[in-house]
């Protein structure tokens, strides 16, 4: 089996394009390119990129954090809907979680659609639990967002269960012939 490697990196400018179709594609057009621009010149947020050379889609998945307070506030975990059910969202939630982590960051949390019990799951598997509900949240719809918390980043035991989620998402990604590269 030929392995494709994933390459995890911060996002830039020059990614804008990419990042506009991975957003229309995932959300059908949440942020603008301003939008984005803003986030990319921001020095409290981090928005990280999965790319992969051997797949036709540019950006396969990105997520973002804001940094505010000793918070990670999670605002954006988006795989192409090409890519599902791979490990490539556990991937990026992990790195999403362990970029807080360097950053000395205490606790994370994010808002999430009701429905959206994939991504409930997902949340769940990292330790993140409900805090709060956000009545009519989204307005495209008018559905409830589920408010989630994960306290205790900066926890020794947070930092071992971060190593061995690290060793799990591996596996998990080799599962389905993928081999992650790092790069800043």
């Amino acid at each position: 089996m030929i392995s494709s490697k994933l390459k995890l990196q911060s996002l830039t400018s020059k990614d804008l394009s990419a990042i506009l179709e991975l957003d229309q594609a995932c959300f059908g057009g949440l942020w603008t390119m301003e939008g984005y621009q803003r986030e990319l010149d921001s020095p409290n947020s981090d928005l990280l990129g999965l790319f992969s050379p051997t797949s036709p889609i540019k950006l396969l998945g990105m997520g973002c954090f804001w940094s505010i307070v000793g918070e990670a506030h999670i605002t954006i975990l988006a795989v192409h809907p090409q890519y599902h059910r791979q490990g490539l969202g556990q991937a990026l939630l992990y790195f999403l979680l362990r970029t807080a982590c360097d950053r000395g960051l205490e606790r994370a949390t994010l808002e999430v659609r009701a429905s959206n019990l994939a991504a409930i799951s997902l949340y769940q598997k990292f330790g993140f639990q409900t805090a709060g509900r956000r009545r009519a949240y989204y307005q495209d719809n008018g559905e409830d967002a589920l408010i989630l918390w994960l306290p205790d980043l900066q926890y020794p035991q947070f930092q071992e269960k971060l190593q061995h989620w690290e060793t799990i998402i591996q596996d998990d990604l080799q599962k389905y012939s993928w081999s992650l590269v790092i790069s800043q």
